[in-house]
């Protein structure tokens, strides 16, 4: 019989968070652990939930998913993905699975996941939702500043906009409907003969972190320190990071950076909370043996790292490092191990596929993870990870390489960054202009036109002099024969 698929998606997590030495407390995360394979080293491709999303559904990057920002606003660059494109539902029907979907689509504005064989049990950014504000509601609020808050930022003629702050004790409406609509799916489940896929995608911690008194009473003020990277100039980096950190998360006080790190915390908390309703209402139907479950999220969160919040155009580990492990009790070898080796959310689609017995139609980015969830090592894996991003809203072309030992980020509309991740864990030091680094340089960015080729990536293959803004362009996909 063909094992059962459970997938919980947050949205803004960080990789960190579920790590046992880090401070957020997630008790039910740290159980499962024990039985999972954490892959500790798995980034996605955009720090934006729908190119991240549709990633995760299709196995491909935005270059060939066609999905590059937010679906559901004006500043749209598409509207769904490319009309070739499948994403792992698809395959999942063909096979017998029955499809089940509760929480956050946000891959399309012109698709439903009822228009992929999923049966909705509730959903959320489907066609006809709209984020952001038009002029209308700008014209509302004229006259209407207010005065900056604790953990607020103030914006004149767009609004205040908030950090973080405290819930009902109810909970996130949005989240528990979710879950409470997951778990009475599970419990029919009971007894299934079909095999079945459940998908559960909750918003949080999706800034503004709000969240209940009950889960910051879990945690100490005097107890949260700043990152290691709060106190970066930002001097050598694009001019665009220290503007988000002078005028926007500057406006904050460290007490408030550290209140607004102990709120995504608790955050964390709330989620922990919810997954153990779902691992319990899985225990339940009795079949948790045969079904493999997944815990991941759509893109991160800087939290505080550089003095930033939120995510976008900085290309900083915490907006891309995200957490992502299985548990499968009838498929993983050796449970409770970590893998470091570097994971993609592209790798989701193709790993669904193989567990239920199908081949990709089409040659997909991604690769299955089952070897290592059988405990073996691929022949051949990745040495690196890519990103893709042309804009969050603004629109600016950005692509980074990253290996165990440097990260390479060319931005289109600034200087570029170069770190030495060795001796840089937390990208302080930006050596790009550096002298004796020009074959380093020219090496990642050799590897990053060539995973550009590989993806069909055109973006940034404009040679116009005013554009053409590489330190080694794409010619270098070819110099040493390995594109082809």
């Amino acid at each position: 019989m063909l094992p059962n698929i459970l997938i919980f998606m947050t949205d803004h997590q960080r990789a960190d968070t579920v790590l046992p030495e880090h401070p957020a407390k997630m008790p039910n995360l740290d159980a499962y652990m024990q039985e999972a394979v954490n892959f500790t080293q798995a980034y996605c491709p955009s720090p934006h939930c729908c190119p991240s999303r549709a990633t995760f559904f299709t196995g491909l990057y935005p270059s060939r998913h066609g999905v590059w920002n937010n679906v559901c606003n004006e500043q749209a660059l598409s509207r769904g993905l490319n009309d070739d494109v499948q994403i792992f539902s698809d395959g999942l029907r063909q096979a017998g699975y029955d499809l089940f979907y509760s929480g956050k689509w946000h891959i399309s504005s012109e698709e439903r996941p009822s228009d992929r064989g999923w049966q909705e049990l509730f959903v959320s950014a489907v066609p006809g939702t709209h984020h952001g504000r038009k002029w209308e509601d700008y014209e509302k609020g004229a006259g209407k500043a207010q005065p900056r808050t604790e953990g607020s930022i103030r914006r004149p003629g767009y609004g205040n906009f908030l950090v973080y702050g405290t819930a009902p004790d109810e909970g996130d409406k949005h989240d528990e409907e979710v879950v409470r609509q997951a778990t009475q799916q599970l419990r029919k489940l009971k007894g299934s003969s079909n095999p079945w896929c459940l998908y559960v995608g909750v918003n949080a911690p999706h800034d503004p972190y709000v969240v209940p008194q009950r889960y910051l009473d879990l945690y100490e003020l005097e107890d949260i320190s700043l990152p290691e990277s709060y106190y970066d100039t930002l001097t050598d980096k694009p001019g665009l990071y220290r503007r988000l950190k002078e005028q926007i998360f500057g406006q904050m006080s460290e007490d408030e950076v550290r209140n607004a790190i102990r709120h995504f915390w608790a955050f964390c908390s709330y989620i922990d909370d919810m997954f153990g309703k779902i691992l319990k209402a899985l225990d339940e139907s009795g079949q948790a043996q045969d079904t493999l479950v997944l815990f991941c999220a759509d893109h991160g969160d800087y939290c505080g790292d550089h003095g930033l919040f939120a995510k976008g155009i900085a290309c900083f580990e915490g907006a891309y490092h995200i957490p992502a492990a299985i548990r499968f009790p009838a498929g993983v070898k050796n449970p409770g191990r970590s893998v470091d080796s570097f994971v993609s959310l592209a790798d989701f689609a193709p790993t669904f596929l193989e567990v239920a017995g199908l081949q990709p139609q089409h040659e997909l980015t991604g690769k299955s993870l089952m070897p290592f969830l059988l405990g073996e090592e691929p022949d051949t894996w990745r040495e690196a990870i890519f990103t893709q991003c042309n804009g969050v809203e603004l629109y600016y072309i950005q692509r980074s390489v990253k290996t165990k030992d440097y990260k390479y980020v060319f931005n289109g509309f600034d200087f570029d960054e170069l770190y030495d991740l060795r001796n840089d864990p937390y990208e302080m030091n930006n050596l790009a202009n550096k002298a004796g680094m020009d074959s380093i340089k020219q090496e990642l960015l050799r590897q990053l036109w060539r995973f550009a080729y590989q993806e069909h990536d055109t973006s940034a293959l404009n040679p116009y002099v005013t554009v053409s803004l590489a330190p080694y362009g794409p010619g270098e996909a070819f110099e040493d024969g390995k594109s082809k």
